[in-house]
């Protein structure tokens, strides 16, 4: 290593006038190009770097690249759970993928009405669609369940009681509470029944003049077991219109098939809140629909009317490329047969274990030799989670590969084995458990695209 000031740094004008100087101004632009330069002239001073015009001007364009590396990138997703909120939860269809494409691409009837030449709607692009899958009168959308909720609590409650189970007082990610949504949203929260057990009579002796509305939440991601009861949503509506005010019903996740026809356990779907009488449910687009981050509000025309018209209503509206991939995924859903093949989200969730195991088995050399000496490769058994608040003690059976330190487990080195497959090209992201780095296999559907990173 040089030691300090041995020698004479180059200017940055001659750095720029080398050959790879002139190709980083080329694909960077001078002003980018120069500061980079400036910055590795500084390690020539310290004798980190060689004085010499061309590998100062290689080393400014290393640390360009580097900054020009998107911070949102492509991952393989080998943790197990197929919906990850941290990983972009659903992946698009590619009919969805199309049809975002080409909303990016032209002008488009965001807000056109061809038929009139007028103004027109960017709720009837998906309204006409949800209707007819959900079976409610009326349907908007937002940008995710989070805001359809402080929306038709705004819309509908606000100065006003709602009255929620202390049971279903969800957090969900990032400690975000109900209660605080409710506050937000200017409605106060009267709580029933408790944490374990809520009765009609508590729902029933809670309505009174200041209610605006009875809501009920999907526990999206805990579940109370034991000695419990709740109040089922037909004998909940009910309660709610003898009491004269309306029921919410926010699912959550959300679900618009019998995903029991796909080998997965049940899940209340949106046809059954509406069927079970609730006035209005919200749900999300990007969990168990397997649409981009939206959330809906579907339900009596009325009441969907008044959320229409709040002013929040703009402020958590939809762009034309959101809009676009959520009519090609709900269109999907007029083909059920179809269904499963043609949904990323379906698709990975519906995997047999077996098919899993079978790449498993295949890609336990080829890791093995990846991680190298001293590491040792084996198929197990795994149980893959749904993720993203759906479904939350259910699990899917599954298989993956387990990486172990040969001899006495090493947390250090699992760790670093970790951040290994985390900085290739594709960074693949796996769980650290018992030891152990675990790769579930579930939502790798390409081998050659794990493969072609470990070359």
């Amino acid at each position: 290593m040089l030691g300090p000031m041995s020698v004479r740094p180059p200017s940055v004008d001659r750095v720029l006038r080398s050959a790879p100087g002139a190709a980083a101004v080329a694909r960077f632009g001078h002003e980018a190009t120069a500061v980079a330069i400036r910055a590795a002239l500084a390690r020539v001073r310290v004798g980190e770097l060689a004085a010499v015009p061309d590998q100062v001007a290689l080393a400014a364009i290393s640390a360009l690249e580097a900054a020009a590396v998107p911070s949102l990138r492509p991952v393989l997703n080998l943790t197990g759970t197929v919906l990850h909120t941290n990983l972009g939860r659903a992946l698009l269809a590619e009919a969805a993928i199309a049809a975002a494409t080409e909303a990016m691409r032209h002008a488009a009837t965001l807000e056109f009405d061809l038929a009139t030449g007028g103004r027109g709607e960017r709720d009837d692009h998906v309204r006409a669609l949800l209707c007819e899958l959900t079976g409610a009168e009326d349907a908007i959308a937002v940008n995710n369940n989070a805001a359809a909720l402080v929306l038709a609590l705004s819309a509908l409650a606000a100065g006003r009681e709602t009255i929620v189970s202390r049971g279903e007082l969800i957090e969900i990610g990032g400690s975000f509470r109900l209660p605080a949504i409710m506050e937000s949203a200017g409605t106060r929260l009267v709580e029933v029944g408790t944490t374990n057990r809520t009765h009609a009579r508590d729902y029933e002796g809670a309505i009174g003049p200041a209610t605006a509305l009875v809501m009920k939440v999907h526990t999206s991601n805990y579940r109370v077991e034991g000695f419990t009861a709740e109040v089922a949503p037909r004998e909940l509506a009910a309660i709610a219109h003898a009491g004269e005010v309306p029921l919410l019903d926010d699912l959550g996740s959300g679900t618009l098939i019998d995903l029991t026809r796909h080998g997965l356990p049940r899940e209340r779907t949106v046809a059954d809140a509406i069927r079970d009488g609730a006035d209005l449910v919200t749900f999300s687009g990007d969990k168990l629909l397997g649409g981009p981050q939206a959330g809906f509000i579907v339900g009596r025309r009325d009441l969907v009317a008044r959320c229409a018209k709040h002013p929040l209503k703009r402020a958590l509206r939809l762009d034309k490329i959101r809009l676009a991939a959520l009519e090609a995924t709900l269109r999907l859903y007029r083909n059920p047969d179809r269904l499963a093949a043609e949904l990323p989200t379906l698709r990975l969730l519906a995997r047999p274990a077996a098919e899993i195991r079978a790449l498993s088995e295949r890609l336990t050399a080829p890791l093995a030799a990846w991680a190298g000496t001293g590491w040792a490769a084996e198929v197990i058994d795994c149980q893959s989670q749904i993720g993203s608040g759906a479904m939350p003690v259910e699990t899917i059976p599954s298989a993956g590969i387990a990486l172990t330190p040969a001899g006495r487990a090493s947390g250090a080195a699992v760790e670093a084995l970790a951040a290994r497959l985390r900085g290739l090209p594709v960074p693949v992201i796996g769980t650290i458990r018992h030891g152990a780095l675990r790769l579930d296999l579930r939502c790798l559907e390409d081998a050659a695209v794990l493969l072609a990173q470990l070359a």
